[in-house]
């Protein structure tokens, strides 16, 4: 407001000075405006009453119109343009209502255009054009102002005075405002005048200056100025703000910048070149990092933050032991991988032993890598029983594609910040062991093995599971941000390997992250292979034998399997063959004499009296004795079920530690058996006067699950009918009401099982045929298999 501008209208140029009215007779006015008046058209501002304003000519039609005017009454109507962008307006183009001005003065300028002032008079509204050319004229009608009322004399008088405080302050704030216009303000005693002369330099609108022109009442007048002289106050004060702080953040800069001028020059002088020589170490470093802009820009702003800092104070450790964690980190780092797919294959089988699911997978994994060139590394998760070789495939994968290997336990892992890090606020705060484990590794692509994964804790600390959903989701893991770290980091790459005993206890939102790889327990002829090929060099070496001090035979090797050990995995059986190593190392170590080729008697000597005893499930059972298999997480497991029937009330007893889902299979089988007794030739009124036990042996181990719904239906009917069944057979199956048997899971464990214990016949669901066809026929050398649907085939396949 105020300010001493040059507007440019095209040709015409306005110049708003703070001038006084000139007044004149207003009735001398109206004589002079008889008939048609020259109109004026402006493009960027409006004309008030009793304001002066210059104006530079320029337009051939504004031109002839100001001459007209010149030539006789000195009057003309200035009128805005509703368009500031029409170049040659026409009436059609122009406002309703302008001011009645009078040519005070009419200068030629050097370059040849006509500077006319010209002063402000009265209000009029366009009655009639009269003409369009040689120039605009119309007759028009002036316009009268509506004083406020009696009652609101004094509120008129509150608003004037306020304009006035408010123009003042304006004036006063505005370093580009003269001082002399306060003075011109102070001098005004005419309301109107003053109403217009603020008006006239607004930095407002247009369209807002010509509202406040058309208003007819002097209060409503008055309160618009108002409206829009405050609105004007407020952005004067917000950019006054705005100047002072960047004024005062400039001159903070400016003064840190001096400062560490004349530290930096004080240090010269004592022989000191500014830099300690952990910082000049990290510079130097910092040059062979393969980062990106974002994070070397972060880490010159840390190093900055830390030459601040005094090297006594506890800070200097905290940010200095951060900048040494981004310098350690593997930023770009790759190992190239090996994508010889024979060569792979090779190390995959010398390593293990079967497997062929998951060296396939990791096969097709290579292949595509091959082809591509570049991938998402997947993210896999094998689920197994103990012992079956899950966390050294990892090791076997990494050496196969020729990458680096880590191993993280997360077994009873509880706390969030052991994936995610602390925070850098917290005394002793480190990042989490994802980051520490690359920082470890040195490489950006390794194996990255997520050990029992299923035993991840939870508690108020936070839920880990839900921190590692954003480490083994693809979509999300190519920024990984670690709490410590502050920066995003790239885990695309690493290939993340899940081990699991159990999915079921996998967060279902983790699980679907997965691709989920099960593994079976191993039959005797492949544990025989695994410990001819893998264990027993690996414990000859450990303890210290050669080749020559002892001799194992398949035979041997497989007696051990069947009578001391009873497990889908290996450890145990590593364990025992651990014990006669040891055993014969003591024989050499005392010059004791013994035979090198270990034979069958000598076992017991070595590894004590038989653990486990065949003979119990090949012998012959009393009727309601029946032999279930069971699927634990430590592989398939054989159960017997023992059902015996007294005289006494109707009842059933369900006694070994039994699940509810057990439990009701033992009711549904007790309701078939009910429901079908004529057709099972037994007396109904015998249910009446009989108490029902069901036994399942060890007691301690708690079982549930439905698979044993056809042996306890086998076991109560060869009690009921006093059969017994077929001698060397197993089932597995859940049953229903309606008489069908339903398809279960593990079943290859419960095949291994089967095939450890000697039993000859297994007995299961049709449905089940399709697993029996995935597992290797070797395996199944000895066993004969009944596929059933219903539960009579069940009954009358199990009695003899």
């Amino acid at each position: 407001m105020f300010e001493e501008i040059m507007f440019p209208f095209g040709e015409e140029e306005v110049e708003f000075l703070p001038m006084l009215s000139l007044d004149e007779d207003e009735d001398k006015i109206k004589e002079e405006i008889n008939g048609e008046i020259p109109i004026l058209p402006l493009r960027n501002t409006v004309l008030f009453p009793g304001v002066v304003i210059p104006i530079t000519v320029g337009r051939d039609r504004s031109i002839k119109a100001v001459k007209q005017a010149h030539k006789g009454n000195k009057i003309l109507g200035v009128i805005a343009q509703r368009d500031p962008g029409v170049e040659d307006p026409e009436s059609k183009d122009l406002s309703e209502v302008g001011t009645i001005a009078k040519i005070v003065k009419m200068l030629k300028m050097p370059d040849g255009s006509s500077t006319v002032i010209i002063q402000g008079k009265q209000r009029f509204k366009i009655e009639e054009i009269k003409k369009e050319e040689p120039y605009i004229a119309a007759n028009v009608k002036l316009m009268e102002d509506e004083l406020p009322e009696p009652k609101e004399k004094g509120k008129f008088k509150a608003l004037i005075s306020s304009l006035k405080d408010l123009a003042g302050q304006i004036v006063k704030n505005s370093p580009n405002i003269p001082s002399e216009a306060g003075i011109v303000l102070k001098n005004i005693d005419s309301a109107t005048f003053l109403m217009h002369f603020i008006s006239s330099n607004l930095n407002s609108k247009l369209k807002d200056k010509q509202s406040i022109l058309e208003s007819d009442n002097l209060m409503q007048r008055a309160e618009l100025v108002l409206e829009h002289l405050n609105s004007e106050f407020q952005m004067l004060e917000l950019k006054n703000k705005i100047q002072s702080k960047v004024k005062t953040d400039l001159e903070k800069q400016q003064k840190d910048f001096f400062l560490q001028q004349q530290l930096k020059t004080i240090q010269e002088e004592l022989g000191r070149d500014g830099e300690s020589p952990e910082i000049k170490k990290l510079k130097k470093k910092a040059l062979k990092m393969k980062w990106g802009p974002k994070i070397k820009e972060h880490f010159e702003k840390e190093v900055e933050k830390l030459q601040r800092v005094n090297q006594a104070a506890a800070e200097y450790s905290i940010n200095l032991n951060y900048l040494e964690l981004l310098l350690d980190l593997p930023w770009g780092e790759f190992t190239k991988d090996d994508l010889d797919l024979k060569k792979a294959k090779t190390i995959l089988d010398k390593d293990h032993y079967g497997l062929d699911k998951i060296k396939e997978r990791i096969l097709e994994y290579l292949a595509v890598l091959k082809l591509k060139g570049d991938m998402k590394s997947p993210i896999l998760c094998f689920v197994g029983p103990p012992g079956v070789g899950k966390t050294s495939l990892g090791r076997s994968i990494a050496r196969a594609i020729n990458r680096k290997y880590i191993r993280m336990s997360l077994g009873g892992l509880h706390d969030e910040s052991e994936i995610r890090g602390h925070r850098k606020t917290y005394i002793g705060a480190m990042p989490g062991r994802v980051v520490q484990s690359l920082k470890k590794v040195k490489s950006s692509n390794p194996v990255f093995i997520l050990d029992e994964i299923d035993k991840v804790g939870k508690d108020f600390r936070g839920d880990p599971s839900s921190a590692l959903l954003e480490v083994l989701d693809p979509e999300q893991n190519h920024s990984f941000y670690d709490n410590y770290l502050e920066l995003e980091y790239d885990l695309s790459n690493v290939m993340f390997i899940a081990t699991a005993n159990s999915i079921g206890s996998i967060q279902p939102a983790l699980r679907d992250r997965m691709e989920v790889i099960q593994l079976s327990g191993y039959s005797v002829e492949e544990k025989v292979q695994i410990a001819k090929k893998h264990l027993i060099p690996r414990l000859r070496q450990d303890h210290g034998l050669k080749a020559t001090d002892i001799q194992l035979s398949p035979g041997l090797i497989s007696t051990i399997i069947e009578k001391y050990t009873r497990e889908s995995g290996v450890r145990e059986l590593e364990r025992q063959l651990a014990s006669v190593m040891r055993s014969v190392a003591r024989k050499i170590t005392l010059d004791e004499s013994y035979s090198k080729q270990v034979k069958q008697e000598e076992l017991h000597e070595y590894l004590g009296p038989e653990i486990f005893d065949r003979s119990i499930y090949s012998e012959k059972q009393p009727p309601g004795v029946a032999v279930g298999l069971a699927w634990t997480q430590a592989g398939g497991e054989i159960l017997f079920i023992e059902s015996s029937l007294s005289k006494g009330k109707e009842t059933l007893t369900l006694t070994g530690n039994l699940g509810d889902v057990m439990k009701e299979s033992a009711t549904t089988a007790l309701s078939y058996i009910r429901s079908h007794a004529d057709e099972l030739n037994i007396d109904p009124e015998r249910f009446k006067d009989t108490s029902i036990h069901i036994h399942v042996p060890e007691g301690a181990i708690p079982k549930d699950g439905p698979s044993a719904g056809v042996t306890l239906l086998s076991a109560l009917t060869s009690a009921f009918t006093g059969k017994r069944l077929k001698p060397y057979l197993a089932m597995t199956g859940e049953i229903t009401l309606r008489g069908r048997v339903l398809p279960v899971g593990g079943i290859k464990e419960k095949i291994l099982a089967a095939k450890r214990a000697g039993l000859k016949e297994i007995l299961l669901c049709k449905s089940n045929e399709k697993h029996i066809k995935e597992i290797d026929k070797d395996y199944l050398k000895g066993l004969k298999f009944h596929y059933v649907e219903k539960m009579q085939e069940v009954i009358d396949k199990a009695l003899v």
